[in-house]
């Protein structure tokens, strides 16, 4: 090797060095790998400056990998620094009975027997909290909500509960889901088509690994007075009323089912839209079919109490009455 060979070979060499330095485990190879590359190419520096671009361009390329993954280890390391608070010892040994969130307004789909539809939930998410733990996590409950795709049902959402139980650690909880259901109605005479609201609720408590579901629905619909109609020359009073049935079921029982057995029952059902015609007949209907609120409650429970689907309801009907200001009220509570 000439001198000038020598001395520029020297120079890359300690050149190497420097830029190797962010990277010891590549440094020795690279300068081995360059000392060779010298040797062959001693006269060709212009082959040797690209030889040596190429290996300054490894240690860019390391020193930036490297950089990131110091950078992303130390924000992993500063999370895992954070105090989980929640799961820390309480020393008050009081267990509670329900704790979580309350009133989550969430967007949800609900399969029913009339097919699917969206609507906007307020939720309830609830588990046991042993007496030795601090809190729960709630930003859980919202997470579990944000990961649902599944459209509710009874069966979903008793999945879903199990679900938030093994999320939360604990062996009892309870969710639920109330919304507005819209079905579809056709008015007697025209046949002509509208919505109408009703309010429903959605719920499943899982304990001692044991589900129960309920299925809560409050149904408006026309009542008009026996009474009244009895001692009238003409005419009769009637009012809109809310019955309102609470089920706890060992099969699910489809929100349409109930609808039917209540409007089924009342002196007229309730329509979204209906045109002179249909006025007419809703009116006359009514007027042909009376009922106290008394009959009301009555008559739904003997349907109730003969489906085997029904392990217990309670029943109400409130008449928002028309010449009064108050309202009749009745309930049944059942079990089978």
């Amino acid at each position: 090797m000439g001198g000038a060979g020598a001395k520029a070979a020297c120079t890359w060499h300690l050149k190497i060095i420097k830029r190797c330095d962010c990277m010891p485990k590549y440094g020795e190879v690279i300068y081995c790998a360059l000392l060779k590359t010298v040797a062959i190419l001693i006269c060709r520096k212009q082959e040797v400056q690209a030889a040596f671009n190429s290996i300054q361009n490894l240690c860019r390329i390391e020193s930036y990998v490297c950089g990131a993954l110091v950078h992303t280890n130390e924000e992993l390391h500063g999370m895992n620094a954070i105090a989980d608070v929640q799961s820390s010892q309480d020393l008050r040994n009081i267990p509670i009975d329900q704790v979580g969130i309350k009133d989550l307004r969430f967007p949800i789909r609900i399969q029913s027997q009339s097919g699917e539809q969206s609507t906007v939930a307020r939720l309830t998410m609830t588990v046991f909290l042993p007496a030795d733990q601090k809190g729960t996590h709630m930003s859980r409950f919202v997470a579990l909500m944000e990961e649902q795709q599944a459209a509710f049902s009874t069966a979903e959402l008793q999945r879903l509960t199990e679900k938030m139980l093994a999320r939360l650690d604990s062996d009892a909880g309870k969710i639920s889901a109330s919304f507005p259901f819209f079905r579809t109605k056709t008015a007697p005479v025209s046949g002509i088509r509208s919505l109408l609201d009703y309010d429903v609720s959605l719920s499943c408590e899982i304990r001692n690994g044991a589900a129960k579901s309920s299925l809560h629905v409050v149904v408006p619909v026309t009542s008009l007075c026996p009474c009244s109609k009895e001692i009238s020359q003409y005419g009769a009073h009637n009012q809109r009323s809310h019955v309102t049935v609470r089920l706890h079921t060992n099969t699910p029982v489809e929100i349409e089912e109930v609808l039917d057995w209540v409007e089924g029952q009342a002196s007229c059902q309730l329509y979204g839209l209906l045109k002179r015609p249909d006025e007419k007949y809703v009116t006359e209907r009514a007027y042909d079919n009376p009922k106290f609120v008394e009959d009301m409650v009555r008559d739904i429970a003997l349907i109730l109490q003969q489906d085997a689907r029904i392990e217990a309801f309670e029943l109400e009907s409130e008449n928002f009455e028309s010449i009064h200001n108050h309202s009749a009220y009745a309930v049944i509570r059942w079990q089978r």
